[in-house]
């Protein structure tokens, strides 16, 4: 690890690590450093053997809230009591446990960030899910328990959480640059105490309590969406959208669209695609990371038309690139609301189109254990035995694609013929 005399210019000129933490250890006290995460997060931290030749480190404070020289002294200090046999960081431990939900869920989210906390798979917890965390935390769970102290919690305190999330009593703007309010409703409010819980029994396995005080709160059944889009409705999509391609639509916008359409991807999946992942020859996308982990999901020719027509923008990876920077373009949701309108269609959002593609996929008379592997709802590993071995896997994906592709192109047929009418 880097070494040096911290001071704050030093560390001011710190560059920010691209993945992982980087600790840099001060030359002048031994075992008194800085971590520094990719966030840009910087926490002054001390290290050293206790009694029993066991190594620890503890977390001093964050760069900003203490100057280097009081990071200093007290890393001295900490260091200090280890010399006469005392273990500072078993002390904090003990403290801890009489911590607040505010600061449990502080603790947890940088040592999830940190990538000390496994989630699914025994990995670090990906960076999505953990701003997703953070945003239920910050509106929601901080709110209404952030000073209650965890070890007393009840049952009853983290359901009466979720009711108040359910009927609207966070409710606020959002920030962050996104408009609208944050509403809560039953959804969020079960994936409000989902997170608490989670949390709670992740502070437990560390050691910060000996019990967890909620264990058996009830979270709230989610409404299963079904919606689909009927036969008439993808002709009537098919229409819409042959209009707003002469009417001044994004056509990246559209692109994505299309794709979802004819993909059933995650609405994530689809905007963010890059070209080094499509394989069209051999009938596939490489997804290095997906909701599921890495996946290999098998493509149908209509589908990779719509990519291979996309503009490529120099420098930008991605299938549908951003006009701004080089990330992927975001905003299919918004195209989709208008295209709708146009339309006549009510209640669609970007995870219809991923039903509506599994629920073709059913009138075609594929079987369950086939549409959810289409999907990547099955496991890596038979994804991708199916893609590379079983044929029947494309061929289902294909004649699903092709059939969405020519209800679509009904829909645009009906436009043309109401042109030539009018």
């Amino acid at each position: 690890m880097p070494t040096g005399k911290l001071t704050k210019r030093a560390i001011d000129a710190l560059a920010v690590p691209d993945s992982k933490q980087l600790i840099y250890w001060d030359s002048e006290v031994k075992g008194f450093g800085l971590r520094v995460l990719p966030s840009g997060l910087k926490t002054f931290v001390v290290q050293y053997r206790n009694a029993e030749g066991i190594k620890r480190r503890m977390n001093l404070g964050r760069f900003g809230v203490l100057t280097v020289d009081t990071a200093r002294d007290l890393a001295k200090l900490k260091l200090a009591e280890v010399i006469v046999g005392e273990d500072p960081a078993d002390k904090v431990r003990q403290v801890r446990k009489g911590m607040t939900v505010a600061e449990m869920c502080d603790w947890y989210l940088e040592e999830a960030r940190a990538g000390n906390i496994l989630g699914r798979k025994n990995l670090p917890i990906k960076t999505s899910s953990l701003d997703m965390d953070e945003s239920r935390v910050r509106t929601h769970i901080v709110p209404l328990l952030g000073n209650r102290i965890v070890k007393h919690l009840r049952i009853a305190d983290v359901e009466q959480m979720q009711s108040d999330v359910k009927n609207g009593k966070t409710a606020k703007p959002r920030t962050g640059g996104r408009g609208g309010m944050a509403t809560g409703g039953p959804g969020v409010a079960g994936r409000c105490l989902g997170t608490l819980q989670a949390i709670i029994g992740h502070a437990k396995h560390k050691g910060l309590l000996e019990v967890h005080p909620t264990l058996g709160a009830k979270k709230l059944a989610s409404k299963k969406k079904t919606r689909r889009l009927s036969v008439a409705e993808i002709e009537m999509m098919g229409k819409a959208i042959a209009h707003a391609e002469v009417s001044g639509e994004n056509p990246v916008a559209l692109g994505v669209l299309r794709t979802l359409l004819l993909t059933g991807y995650r609405r994530e999946e689809g905007q963010a695609m890059r070209r080094s992942w499509l394989h069209p020859d051999a009938g596939y996308v490489a997804f290095p990371d997906t909701k599921g982990g890495a996946q290999i999901r098998a493509i149908g020719p209509a589908a990779v038309r719509v990519l291979q027509d996309q503009a490529e923008i120099a420098g930008n990876p991605h299938l549908f690139p951003s006009t701004i920077g080089d990330g992927p373009f975001t905003a299919v949701s918004e195209c989709l609301r208008r295209v709708c309108v146009l339309a006549g269609i009510e209640g669609v959002t970007p995870h219809t189109l991923r039903h509506t593609f599994g629920s073709v996929a059913g009138d075609l008379g594929f079987s369950e254990l086939t549409i959810r592997a289409m999907l990547g709802h099955a496991s890596q590993n038979v994804t991708q035995d199916y893609v590379h071995i079983d044929e029947a896997l494309k061929l289902a994906v294909r004649r699903t694609s092709d059939e969405i592709e020519r209800l679509l192109a009904s829909g645009a047929a009906k436009l043309g013929t109401m042109r030539h009418a009018a």
